[in-house]
Parts: structure tokens; C-alpha cells; sequence
């Protein structure tokens, strides 16, 4: 009789089936551990940026860091994440979150992933002087409960002066907020708009941070649209 060597037709499908199946099986799994490990490689960040925040009001009567908003132009720009570079391990690794599609270019444009909240970064000023002031820590009733940092939205540019948030604005719409902040930063797959199909992490003034679903932003948006204004 004649040796047969090689597969025929159908074994060689049915073997490219059982690798599609667990190619299908696997892939998702692979990017579930790689979607983890970014979300906490990016909660060590924002814990040593809230580390440097406390450090930084500590030696600063209470006062936090400048952002970039507002800088009369030919001003030298200081943005709030170097200001911090003192008392962080590395600057350079921190200010940038896992998972940033601009990664390199923020990194080559001295930008950040991290944003600061509005709130906290700029005073209101009246015609009869200051209204609202919440840029120093000792105006803060409940640090536990107000957002310092947010990772910012995946389409900010990636240049120096993207390093805080509106907040002011959020209360006009869902996308108002996120034009600033990113709330399904650490997702499986890509991202679409409503953008709650992931969650995110979320820095506080007493230095602790919480993941939150996207869901979950959302339905604090829908109950106080006004959510990064310190709670009194």
C-alpha cells in the first residue's frame, strides 16, 4: 500500500478551526491582562502625583500648583506636572498614562495625560474681586470628595497647555465633559461615543484614587452635572 504523508483538506480546516476558536478564546483574555495592567501602572501615577500635590501645598501654605490656563502669550509656560517634578520619582514616566494613543507625542511635547481640575487650578475673579476660590487646600471642606486630576481625553492635543480640565462648562452636556477627561480610558477595544464602555481612574485631594466605570460618571453627571465643584 501507499504511505500517505500530509494532511488532506479537511484535516488541515478542521485544525485552522480549533486555532481560530482559541484565538478567539485568547485574544480577549490577552487584552482583559493588558487593559489591568495599564489601569494599575496609571493608579501608581496619579497616587505619586497626589503624593507631590500634598507635598507641594505642604511647602506652599496650602496653595496648588498653576496650570497653563490663562498665560499671556510670550509668558514663560509653566505647566503644573513639572512644577510637581521635585517631589516625583520621575516626571517623565508619570505624566503619562498607559494607554495614551499619544503617548510618544506628549511625551516629546513636554504635555501630560493627566489633567487638573479646573476648579482647584483657577480662581473666579468679580468686578469686585475674587467670588470663587477653591486653589488652595485649606478652602476645601471635603478633600476626600473633590477631584484634583482626571485623565485627559484621548483627543486633547498633545502639546504643553493641555494640562486641565473646563469643569466650569460640564453642567452644558455630556460632551462638554468629555472634551476634557476620557472616562473609558482603560477599556477592551476601542472607544465609542457615549464612552462608558470602560472606566477610569480619578485622583482626590487627599491623595487617594478611585476607579470608576464610565456607567457609573455618567449617572453622577445625570445627578449633579456640576460633579468637580468641591462639596461644601
Amino acid at each position: 500500500m501507499k504511505k500517505r504523508n500530509g494532511f488532506t483538506l479537511i484535516e488541515l480546516l478542521v485544525v485552522i478551526a480549533i486555532i481560530a476558536v482559541l484565538a478567539a478564546l485568547l485574544v480577549p483574555a490577552v487584552q482583559r491582562g493588558l487593559m489591568t495592567a495599564r489601569r494599575t501602572a496609571c493608579i501608581s501615577n496619579m497616587r505619586q502625583i497626589g503624593l507631590g500635590l500634598t507635598m507641594y501645598c505642604n511647602d506652599h501654605a496650602g496653595w496648588y500648583p498653576k496650570t497653563t490656563h490663562g498665560v499671556p502669550q510670550g509668558d514663560q509656560i509653566h505647566t503644573w506636572i513639572f512644577t510637581l517634578a521635585p517631589y516625583l520619582n520621575d516626571v517623565d514616566d508619570i505624566r503619562l498614562s498607559p494607554g495614551d494613543p499619544h503617548y510618544r507625542a506628549r511625551k516629546s511635547n513636554h504635555g501630560t495625560s493627566y489633567v487638573m481640575n479646573e476648579y482647584i487650578a483657577v480662581p473666579i475673579r468679580g468686578f469686585s474681586g475674587v467670588v470663587e476660590d477653591y486653589t488652595n487646600r485649606e478652602n476645601l471642606a471635603r478633600p476626600s470628595a473633590t477631584y484634583t486630576t482626571f485623565i485627559g481625553a484621548d483627543h486633547l492635543d498633545p502639546n504643553i497647555t493641555a494640562d486641565h480640565t473646563h469643569s466650569r462648562g460640564w453642567s452644558s452636556s455630556w460632551q462638554a465633559v468629555l472634551a476634557d477627561i476620557q472616562p473609558d480610558r482603560h477599556r477592551v477595544g476601542a472607544g465609542k461615543d457615549p464612552h462608558l464602555d470602560g472606566d477610569a481612574n480619578y485622583l482626590f485631594a487627599d491623595a487617594h484614587v478611585e476607579t470608576r466605570p464610565g456607567t457609573e460618571m455618567h449617572a453622577r453627571w445625570l445627578e449633579n452635572r456640576d460633579f468637580a465643584r468641591p462639596s461644601q
